[in-house]
């Protein structure tokens, strides 16, 4: 090695250059001389030799992998029997993961198992390191500005590091870290970049082929034409998705995503739910619980649902809540219609709660968590609303709702217009109320009160298309489009032009479903709005899209 002095003093290493074989074994016979004599280095005597050691970076000395074998079992020894160099040594280690190459030869990956391998056995030796090397994680994650892109290694790393025996002690940041950078990115891009949106259409009303029809030749992949394709955050976001999938999966393999879930949701409670704009990152619970719907899946329902009743939470957390639900509800395609339908009544049993106790005129920013509760529920319905009713049980959990629409506060002419006279219109097809003259069934006018309260449903389609990724096709197999969806005015004969798909929980229907259900028709038509049908049986849910604003939230649209 080499020592080289910069102007300030400091002490770095300097990229060594090819040597014979006699002075790479002298090297490493000293490093392990050193190793043994770690109780004799003193922070000022030695402070040259510890700047050296301690600012090495290992990956401009692969070719000589004893040599960093043995350097690597000098820092452990140095940080197990003085906790004096504990933090520089968990520094260093770190440091070497942040500056990881993107391309690693075999050698390299060699001694990059070697680095981890050094933090846990530290972690084993020294009970507090784990810690101690919690912040050093947190404040060593690069940039989504940096321009070597070292953020993509580094979270590989990170989520290594949480699916081991060190997770169980920060696993939690470490997921929070990993968010946090994801939603960083998220950010980052504009809706400019995803979605060419004429604002001025109804959510029901545009699909998104109506941008690119005519534009596409037979067996072409999906032209996204919005996405803008050269957009580096764009690309970043895509691969620390994908590695965020992968680990998920591994999570499960391993039988600890019920572990993992439960860190998970607490950074999605503190970091995506109340941000703004937010069009990628929230696809990573949607994923999670899809994983395993009867535990994950039903818990993130039932979190949500908590967060909206709970009276304590302030309004936008509240409205921000129920938003995430509907849209959770209305597109997870492996929720059973039976458990969307509990949800459901919670919902319109707190809404006639509230009727009942209010005599205030309808005013949307003072009863904004009440609209939200009600948006929530037609909006589910126009995804859920004839699997339901073709269960009479379903059914009547739901009459309370004909009297919430109808109390004074007048709620289908404070919601989304668009919503309600897609529900309205599959209401009085379906035959839902008893007395539907005290309801206007046709298309609503868009006023200043049907537009005074806005749409935010975060898992819309157009949030994450983006075909180039393993995520984006993760997530489309879990995934309800509007085009999938059956709704009640829809014919019986027009099944043939639908996919079939069971949903999960419910019985197969009567008819044999194939197993494999190719979507990619339909992701060609992820639509923005819901224009055609919803379910045919209570087992299967159809097509669908949906279109919002992605950046579109309860907050702006008051």
């Amino acid at each position: 090695m080499y020592i080289k002095k910069k102007s300030d003093g400091h002490v770095v290493a300097q990229k060594e250059v090819p040597e014979d074989v006699d002075v790479v074994a002298q090297r490493e016979t000293l490093l392990k001389i050193l190793s043994r004599s770690v109780a004799c280095l003193d922070e000022v005597h030695h402070n040259r030799l510890l700047g050296l050691i301690l600012g090495t970076r290992i990956w401009d000395h692969i070719p000589n992998v004893n040599v960093m074998y043995a350097l690597l079992d000098l820092i452990v020894s140095l940080a197990t029997t003085s906790g004096k160099h504990l933090s520089s040594c968990l520094n260093m280690l770190v440091s070497n993961l942040r500056s990881q190459p993107r391309i690693l030869d075999k050698k390299m990956l060699e001694v990059l198992s070697r680095v981890h391998a050094a933090l846990h056995k530290i972690s084993y030796l020294v009970p507090l390191a784990p810690s101690i090397l919690l912040p050093i994680l947190a404040q060593s994650i690069p940039s989504v500005h940096d321009k070597d892109r070292l953020v993509v290694p580094y979270v590989e790393n990170l989520l290594q590091l949480e699916n081991s025996s060190i997770g169980k002690v920060v696993g939690n940041v470490i997921l929070r870290v990993v968010m946090e950078r994801l939603l960083d990115l998220d950010l980052e891009i504009g809706c400019d970049d995803i979605l060419q949106d004429d604002s001025s259409g109804g959510m029901f009303d545009m699909e998104l082929e109506d941008a690119v029809e005519g534009t596409m030749n037979e067996g072409e992949e999906f032209p996204v034409q919005s996405l803008n394709k050269n957009n580096v955050f764009y690309e970043l976001l895509g691969k620390l998705m994908d590695l965020s999938f992968k680990h998920l999966i591994f999570c499960q393999d391993a039988g600890r995503l019920d572990e993992v879930f439960e860190n998970l949701f607490e950074s999605f409670d503190n970091l995506i739910l109340n941000t703004q704009k937010s069009k990628f990152s929230q696809f990573l619970m949607f994923y999670a619980c899809s994983l395993d719907p009867e535990n994950c899946g039903v818990k993130f329902a039932s979190k949500l649902l908590d967060i909206f009743l709970n009276s304590n939470n302030n309004q936008v957390t509240r409205t921000n809540a129920v938003a995430y639900l509907a849209s959770y509800l209305a597109r997870a395609k492996f929720l059973p219609t039976s458990f969307v339908a509990s949800m459901l009544k919670r919902l319109v049993d707190w809404c006639t709660d509230y009727c009942r106790t209010c005599n205030d005129d309808a005013r949307p920013k003072v009863h904004q968590v009440f609209y939200s509760g009600c948006q929530a529920i037609l909006y589910v319905l126009c995804f859920r609303m004839r699997s339901i009713l073709e269960v009479p049980h379903f059914q009547s959990q739901l009459t309370p709702l004909e009297s919430v629409l109808s109390h004074k506060l007048d709620p289908l002419r404070k919601c989304l217009s668009s919503v309600v006279s897609e529900f309205l219109i599959q209401a009085k097809a379906g035959g839902m109320f008893i007395v539907s003259e005290a309801f206007i069934f046709d298309d609503l006018p868009e006023s200043e009160l049907s537009s005074a309260f806005g749409g935010f449903f975060p898992f819309d389609p157009c949030s994450f298309m983006s075909p180039n990724f393993i995520y984006w096709e993760l997530v489309k197999k879990n995934f309800i489009y509007w085009e999938m969806v059956k709704k009640t005015y829809d014919k019986d004969d027009e099944d043939e032009f639908f996919g079939e798909v069971t949903v999960y929980g419910d019985t197969e229907s009567d008819e044999d479903c194939d197993d494999e259900v190719d979507l990619d028709n339909e992701v060609n038509k992820m639509s923005i709005t819901p224009k055609h049908s919803f379910m045919c049986k209570t087992e299967r849910l159809l097509k669908m899209p949906s279109r919002i604003s992605p950046s579109t939230s309860p907050r702006e649209s008051l």
